[in-house]
């Protein structure tokens, strides 16, 4: 069974992360396949909307630190770069439907969404801190223009969880639903899109995302420090630590 499934349905491309047993941990592979389907859509003038979802009871649970561990000392992270690319150029409206645990890429792939609905029980983290690991997405440049500085800092210095109450005051999400409720708001948000004008729709989203050159230059800035941090005792550590179900060593992990 395909890990994402892709489907063009009625305007829509949906983009469904499909590896419930793994609480949709990302593989190199995934990032691979969620960039080619959004590549896909580029000369696809049938499609108006992208909307992502995450099988099972949660949205994503991040990177699988199995498959990242396994990644040699300078080696690149093509697959994940495609995807970042692919979506902050994705020229339609992207929807995210979360639900569950949004961790790591989970909540900063949110930045480069247009409309993002949350279940009200839905809880994002940006852990990276505590790998050992630096921002990405360009969310050390997103974050603080969203929610402000001191948010940000608490955010990405600390690495603790939070809820949707301080995700749609930080505007990070649009807003939050029950879970009765939420498939139902996404679906007739997507049918709304796709009723739109292309043309004005497309140019709308355009205008809207007018800071695109600088966003992929921060990216690539956390791109040089990310393969640096990778490459740390801290982040060995904490990937180690990790793996083998034990609590961190703090001689290391400094």
């Amino acid at each position: 069974m395909s890990l994402i499934l892709s489907e063009k349905k009625n305007g829509i491309l949906t983009i469904t992360i499909n590896r419930p047993e793994k609480k949709n941990a990302l593989t190199r592979e995934m990032y691979q396949a969620m960039a080619d389907a959004l590549f896909s859509i580029e000369n696809d003038d049938s499609i108006k909307t992208v909307l992502f979802r995450g099988e099972g009871d949660c949205f994503t649970s991040g990177n699988d630190i199995s498959d990242f561990a396994g990644r040699k000392e300078g080696d690149d992270v093509n697959e994940s770069a495609a995807f970042m690319r692919g979506l902050i150029n994705c020229k339609v409206p992207v929807v995210a439907q979360v639900h569950g645990m949004a961790v790591g890429i989970g909540t900063t792939m949110l930045l480069h969404c247009d409309f993002i609905y949350a279940e009200t029980n839905t809880r994002f983290v940006l852990p990276f801190i505590n790998l050992g690991l630096v921002p990405e997405f360009a969310s050390s440049y997103l974050l603080p223009k969203l929610a402000g500085h001191v948010k940000a800092s608490e955010w990405l210095m600390l690495g603790e969880p939070f809820g949707t109450e301080d995700a749609c005051q930080f505007g990070l999400i649009t807003g939050s639903y029950s879970a009765e409720v939420l498939t139902e708001k996404v679906a007739s948000v997507c049918k709304k899109l796709v009723a739109k004008p292309s043309f004005a729709l497309m140019q709308t989203k355009s205008l809207l995302k007018n800071d695109v050159e600088s966003t992929h230059h921060y990216m690539d800035i956390e791109f040089d420090v990310f393969g640096q941090a990778m490459d740390s005792e801290a982040a060995r550590e904490a990937f180690d630590a990790f793996l083998s179900k034990r609590p961190i060593n703090p001689e290391k992990f400094k």
